[in-house]
């Protein structure tokens, strides 16, 4: 994959590379990474008498540290082995390298495209060879069999065997692929489209090919214009429409991942690396490492993610989060890789690398759903487990039935029915009708910010009824500015400060990192916390100076005993302007307060209308005291409000909800967040957040923006409507075609089908199914 890169891959590309001294005036090579090294690189050592150049210091201090490591003859490079590859149908089929499903005969495609590599159609082309090549000999043959007998000079016996002759290469060589695969899942004990196909076709080869050796063998009634009927012109159209068709549907079926390879594309191939001689030089992108200093200039695409340095900017983020507003970047700001730098010059400080980007884990989260399966496909899987069974019985049956009551021409007419049945039933158009639906819909979700964990998310995303939001990072910014400290009688508010940072030194909590930068601003000198306890949902303990500290709301005091005082009117006062608030303790006695006020996201708003608009009972449950939680819950219009929560009572609140019959939806972005994430029917977690909450989702909303929710419901709807539209049509489609196959309309309509027609149909079953799905790239 041209983004993932696992860092010990790119330590396995370094150990590899062949050491070269300066053998060459003009072409030197690092010993360490391979790279090419100008002559007058300043990184440079000597060794037992030979000068060796590196392209940066961190290359030089490896190769100092280790040399024989670099030095040593090194094995030849393995191969890089082949992509892996999965079934669409049967995502559980992994194996390394193309090949055709075990389960379904169908072409194996990768799981991840490669954009480093043309995209892999062996198969389409090898289907549109045999197609065109054969197409001409197709053409012949049917016009021989439908007007033979009108030439002159063409005797019935020429014509058997010119069809014959003709038709070999179709069958034998252009449909040699179809023969295999019908094989296999006899072999495999697993029937399918393919075994319905060669079935059919080698029926009517064989069949013909008795009646052109051995004409005798068949009684009177089988004659037709001087010669024993023979069906080489359905064989041979069959295998002609049945390869338009796989051509048709191989071409579909890649436009489903269009949404990946568009995401690889995102990513640069290049950085510009500043070396510590502040040099700046073009460096791949596999050769960035933790820690190196990167210009971007503008226009560029930021290479990895990592944190500004120096310079200001508007960064486009609108590729990864569908925000459409460019985002201004300063000193200390993170950027995401593969965004666009829009105006001035940044320097940047790579953070992630490789796997670990932002982009690549939405590439890999992006594969990963849309190869699972959805839980409406279980119908469509138990309905083709025994398909392929009832639909033989049925041509068998059909067969016979004809043949003993269908009168002189009863047998022919037992041939051409069955046949057209073994064609017309086509399980591919049950197996694809969910995942097409799912790869495109996740695909378009990834490029608006929203990525869904497995397809059961999206099935269950439209009939959420209930939505809890937490309030810190998911209705806010979840980046809190401390206002101002006040301290109780005896106690300077710069040291309630100061003990508060140096307790808060140690956890993850915006709110925490709001009371450390402040402190840092002010120049407060901060202690080593020591015996550091997180009290998930309430606040922090430990010790600092010699002095067992707490910080936190009323709950963490109330459980260590500490009288609040008159402190605690202030307190309420300060909430009910929307501030959090939070307590500081020593050894059991109130210190002071410390107040920090995160501003509420100008997306809410409109993101909380536009979900009661679509019916959504909306709750808020956060850790923040009451009064502040009912304070920005009024603002925002949110009725029910809980406060002071731990991570224990939101899952009791969702488990709650969920035994009243609701369908609960969790959106959070911290890790008391998570055990509501994973119980709730859907989790939601705020791309912002923490791994943990993230890990603990079915759905990523990259911006944090709860717009997002709406955006991915609407989404939803669209897709479980689609996998309905593309089950119904399988369904109906069998259910009309195989009866009508099998001749039920004849008696009444005088209607038989022709093999011929069976084929067009099966062909344009699944590929109507993947049309279908592709529809909603059209998604708004």
């Amino acid at each position: 994959m041209a983004t993932a890169i696992p860092e010990q891959q790119h330590e396995q590309r370094h150990s590899r590379s062949t050491p070269a001294p300066d053998s060459a005036p003009n072409t030197l090579t690092d010993p360490v990474c391979g790279m090419t090294v100008k002559p007058e690189s300043p990184h440079a050592t000597d060794l037992e008498g030979v000068h060796y150049r590196f392209c940066s210091a961190k290359c030089k201090t490896k190769f100092d540290a280790e040399p024989a490591r670099y030095l040593a003859p090194q094995p030849a490079e393995p191969a890089i082995p082949d992509a892996e590859y999965t079934c669409p149908m049967h995502p559980e089929i992994r194996q390394i390298g193309p090949g055709n499903c075990p389960k379904c005969g169908m072409a194996l495609e990768p799981l991840l495209p490669d954009l480093e590599k043309d995209e892999d159609n062996t198969e389409y082309r090898d289907f549109h060879r045999r197609f065109w090549l054969s197409l001409p000999l197709t053409v012949v043959v049917v016009v021989l069999a439908m007007a033979g007998h009108r030439l002159e000079g063409l005797s019935p016996a020429v014509r058997t065997w010119g069809e014959l002759l003709l038709s070999l290469p179709i069958v034998l060589w252009a449909g040699a692929p179809f023969f295999v695969r019908g094989w296999q899942s006899l072999v495999q004990r697993s029937p399918n489209m393919w075994t319905l196909i060669s079935l059919g076709t080698g029926a009517a080869f064989g069949y013909s090919v008795v009646a052109a050796l051995a004409p005798g063998l068949f009684p009177s009634s089988f004659v037709a214009h001087g010669r024993i009927g023979v069906y080489f012109e359905a064989a041979a159209v069959i295998i002609s429409l049945t390869l338009l068709g796989q051509m048709l549907e191989l071409r579909a079926r890649s436009q489903t991942s269009a949404a990946i390879r568009s995401l690889l594309g995102l990513s640069p191939k290049t950085a510009r690396r500043i070396n510590p001689d502040g040099i700046e030089e073009d460096v791949p992108l596999t050769h960035v490492h933790l820690g190196d200093m990167l210009r971007v200039r503008p226009g560029e695409k930021v290479p990895v993610d990592g944190a500004v340095i120096e310079g200001s900017s508007a960064v486009d983020e609108a590729m990864l989060t569908g925000e459409p507003l460019p985002v201004t970047k300063r000193p200390g700001d993170q950027v995401i890789g593969a965004t666009m730098n829009t105006a001035g010059s940044l320097v940047i400080r790579a953070e992630q690398v490789g796997a670990r980007t932002v982009l690549a884990q939405i590439v890999h989260m992006v594969a990963q759903a849309q190869r699972s399966k959805a839980p409406m496909q279980r119908l469509a899987d138990v309905v083709a487990g025994y398909f392929v069974v009832v639909v033989v019985a049925i041509a068998l049956t059909s067969f016979f039935a004809w043949g003993l009551f269908g009168g002189e021409q009863g047998w022919v007419f037992g041939l051409i029915n069955g046949v057209s049945v073994l064609i017309i039933a086509c399980p591919c158009a049950l197996g694809l009708a969910t995942p097409m639906s799912i790869m495109v819909a996740t695909g378009k979700a990834a490029t608006q910010g929203i990525l869904f964990r497995d397809a059961a998310a999206i099935e269950r995303l439209r009939d959420v009824d209930t939505l809890i939001v937490d309030k810190t990072g998911t209705l806010t910014e979840g980046r809190p500015a401390f206002e101002r400290a006040v301290a109780a009688p005896g106690v300077g508010e710069d040291e309630v400060l100061r003990l508060a940072a140096s307790l808060d030194q140690g956890s993850e909590h915006p709110l925490a990192d709001a009371i450390v930068r402040a402190a840092r601003e002010r120049g407060l000198a901060l202690d080593k916390a020591e015996q550091f306890e997180s009290a998930t949902g309430s606040g922090v303990r430990g010790q600092v100076g010699g002095r067992r500290l707490a910080l936190g709301n009323g709950a963490l005091m109330a459980a260590d005993g500490v009288d609040l005082g008159a402190l605690a009117g202030e307190a309420e006062t300060l909430r009910q302007s929307g501030a959090s608030v939070m307590y500081l303790a020593a050894d059991g006695r109130l210190l002071g307060l410390l107040v920090v006020a995160d501003p509420i996201k100008a997306s809410t708003r409109e993101a909380l209308t536009i979900l009661r608009q679509a019916g959504l009972r909306i709750v808020m449950a956060t850790g923040d005291g009451l009064t502040t939680a009912r304070a920005v819950g009024a603002s925002l219009g949110i009725d029910e409000v809980h406060g002071e929560v731990k991570p224990a009572d939101k899952l009791a609140l969702v488990e709650r909800l969920q035994r009243e019959g609701r369908i609960v939806a969790m959106a959070g972005d911290g890790i008391n967040d998570a055990p509501a994430l994973a119980k709730a029917d859907v989790g939601i977690a705020m791309g912002t957040g923490t791994d943990v909450a993230m890990n603990s989702a079915q759905l990523t909303l990259v911006k944090g923006d709860l717009r997002g929710i709406a955006r991915a419901r609407l989404l939803s709807v669209a897709t479980v409507g689609n996998m309905g539209q593309n089950l119904a049509f399988a369904f109906l489609y069998n259910a009309l075609g195989v009866p009508v196959a099998a001749g039920i309309l004849y008696p009444f309509f005088g209607l038989v089908l022709s093999p011929v027609i069976a084929a067009a149909a099966m062909s344009l079953s699944s590929l109507s199914v993947v049309g279908n799905a592709l529809r909603l790239r059209g998604q708004q």
